[in-house]
């Protein structure tokens, strides 16, 4: 990344590093992660905007959105992210959880990207599994503090994918595309206020073969892109609920990690942490 990029992108090995660490995962629970199969980014994608960053015939117009700056490097890095999730999400069936040390890249829409999304990889996941793996319905759950607009471009008029978005009210995308469940929240939202949100909208949610879930954690007071005003146990919490939520269900979760940028970016991976702690905690991990 060129240097003073405003995106973080060192954040997920110290991540990587900090997990092994703690010792809340072990060396043998982590897993290369294959990439992306075109024949699956084409099932969410237009095959011109596919092909076209495979071999950079797209115009500066065109990937300026992003925000990242193209090239072969981050194209096969963005294969390997969103196969990464695809992989998530077929240990998750088999296991219970699983998830992705980056991903949730939401933004991204069939035939752009945008946000520094570059293929959507909810929405490759979730074709991919109603196609091969007969879901009747996949639940995504985006938790992120941006509205997962890419998401609802993509699939928010199919009845096998229900998608909810907790969001901020006036922040990123500025322009946003409706989810089947949209729940707005005011800037300065508190710990109080979100749980208490999470809470009323668990109950409603329809329950479904298999939760993407984008655990975001730039709902955090330290947030450079974020608006909300929570701390590190109301993030905890936030995952508490919703692992627990699914757990009672009995539905599957794959996990991506979502945005995060606070300053220092420390605060952003003890929040990511606190999720992979939930989940231990909940899921005997």
């Amino acid at each position: 990344m060129p240097q003073g990029h405003r995106f973080p992108m060192h954040k997920y090995r110290l991540l990587r590093e900090a997990l092994l660490h703690s010792q809340l995962i072990s060396p043998l629970q982590l897993h290369p992660a294959p990439k992306a199969q075109e024949t699956d980014l084409l099932r969410a994608h237009d095959e011109h905007y596919v092909m076209g960053l495979k071999h950079g015939t797209l115009t500066e117009k065109e990937v300026r959105p992003i925000g990242l700056p193209m090239g072969p490097e981050l194209f096969q890095r963005s294969l390997v992210s969103c196969g990464g999730f695809v992989a998530a999400t077929h240990a998750a069936l088999e296991v219970g959880y699983s998830a992705l040390l980056a991903g949730g890249t939401h933004h991204a829409h069939r035939n752009s990207g945008e946000g520094f999304c570059v293929f959507n990889d909810f929405a490759v996941a979730a074709l991919k599994l109603i196609e091969e793996r007969h879901l009747r319905r996949i639940i995504i759950l985006d938790l992120d503090v941006h509205q997962g607009n890419g998401n609802s471009s993509i699939l928010g008029e199919r009845e096998d994918v229900f998608i909810c978005s907790v969001h901020g009210e006036r922040n990123y995308p500025f322009r946003k595309v409706p989810s089947h469940l949209d729940v707005p929240l005011p800037e300065g939202t508190t710990d109080d206020e979100y749980l208490t949100t999470l809470e009323r909208t668990l109950k409603i949610l329809p329950s479904g073969d298999l939760l993407l879930y984008q655990a975001g954690v730039d709902v955090l007071k330290a947030d450079k892109l974020g608006t909300f005003h929570m701390t590190h146990a109301g993030v905890r919490e936030r995952d508490r609920m919703v692992f627990e939520w699914t757990k009672s269900l009995g539905m599957p979760v794959a996990q991506a990690i979502g945005g995060g940028y606070s300053d220092p970016i420390e605060e952003s991976i003890k929040a990511y942490v606190g999720t992979i702690g939930a989940a231990r905690e909940i899921f005997s991990i």
